[in-house]
């Protein structure tokens, strides 16, 4: 149909100018679908005979009526891009009905179908620990009992962290484990979209900018991206907030800490990490954003140097968040 009424207008752009009153007076009472049903290889034909006769002075219905037809089929060229813009907009909605009953949004955790993107079925979503008040003042470690405001744990009245706490969505189990591999180790990008909307609302009012932990060069060409990057992407179209995913650099490649201590971690990521460019950081409060956040190890190790390069403040923003050692 846009093929059709783009040669109709072609061919009315070389029969007659177009007559505004005319035009609009038959638009108005044919609309859209008449128009289209008189459009063709017919129609134009057709309105061709009807101007050469009454402009010629032979049979049909007079220069009046050949004026109107040629205003009309002029008129076209002006109202052909609506119309095929129209019929492309049909043809791609119904595309997109077919395309979500053929595959109907799933839940990221088993795969059933739910009733939009990136929402869990009902199973899953109570399988999650969603993570809140009451928490240490200091980190943010959930408490298992009411606490009075400003509480801090053990750990954090011992040795407090330099960081301003760990905003994590939910707690490290089965389901939040599930997601962190599909989305690190098996390709499921989407899952990062997931991830943030749970974590949007945990965001600091203050914070300036998103950071993501950094891979290292060889392991991000291995694997195709960073998980924690897009995660920070999505955040930041979530909350509104700028992200940087150079600020921070890995310079040299680490092994994985799973199944390390405390202490071999930290020797581990010891001056794994470098700002690029202190002057983007400086006076900024920063997002630190991870997937999963374990003994923070590597967090503590990116805190560190943000800060160093004069960054006002840093607080980790992650996925889930391990409770218990024994979870690791």
């Amino acid at each position: 149909a846009g093929a059709d009424i783009e040669h109709v207008g072609e061919i009315a752009l070389h029969r007659g100018e177009a007559f505004e009153q005319p035009v609009d007076h038959r638009f108005a009472q044919e609309g859209v679908g008449g128009i289209v049903a008189r459009s063709g290889a017919v129609a134009a034909a057709a309105a061709g005979r009807g101007v050469e006769n009454g402009i010629g002075g032979g049979t049909g219905h007079g220069p009046a009526c050949a004026f109107r037809t040629a205003g009309r089929q002029a008129g076209m060229s002006r109202f052909a891009p609506r119309i095929a813009a129209s019929a492309l907009k049909g043809l791609a909605g119904g595309v997109g009905v077919l395309v979500a009953q053929a595959l109907p949004p799933r839940c990221p955790g088993c795969g059933e179908p739910v009733a939009a993107d990136h929402r869990f079925c009902a199973a899953c979503w109570s399988s999650l620990h969603l993570i809140g008040p009451p928490w240490c003042a200091t980190c943010n470690l959930p408490f298992t009992h009411a606490m009075e405001e400003g509480a801090r744990c053990g750990a954090c009245l011992a040795d407090p962290p330099r960081h301003r706490g760990v905003r994590a969505a939910v707690a490290y189990g089965p389901i939040a484990r599930q997601l962190a591999l599909r989305l690190k180790y098996g390709g499921r990008m989407g899952i990062a979209t997931t991830m943030a909307q749970r974590i949007a609302p945990l965001v600091p009012a203050d914070v300036d900018l998103l950071v993501p932990v950094p891979l290292h060069r060889w392991r991000l060409w291995s694997r195709g991206y960073n998980q924690a990057g897009l995660i920070a992407a999505a955040l930041a179209r979530e909350a509104g907030l700028r992200h940087d995913p150079f600020a921070l650099t890995r310079r040299r490649r680490t092994a994985a800490l799973r199944g390390m201590g405390r202490k071999a971690r930290a020797r581990a990521v010891k001056g794994a990490f470098a700002v690029s460019d202190p002057a983007r950081l400086r006076g900024l409060h920063i997002g630190l954003v991870d997937d999963v956040y374990t003994s923070g190890a590597t967090t503590d190790a990116c805190t560190a140097v943000l800060l160093r390069a004069g960054a006002a403040s840093v607080t980790i923003l992650c996925w889930a968040r391990v409770i218990a050692e024994s979870d690791d």
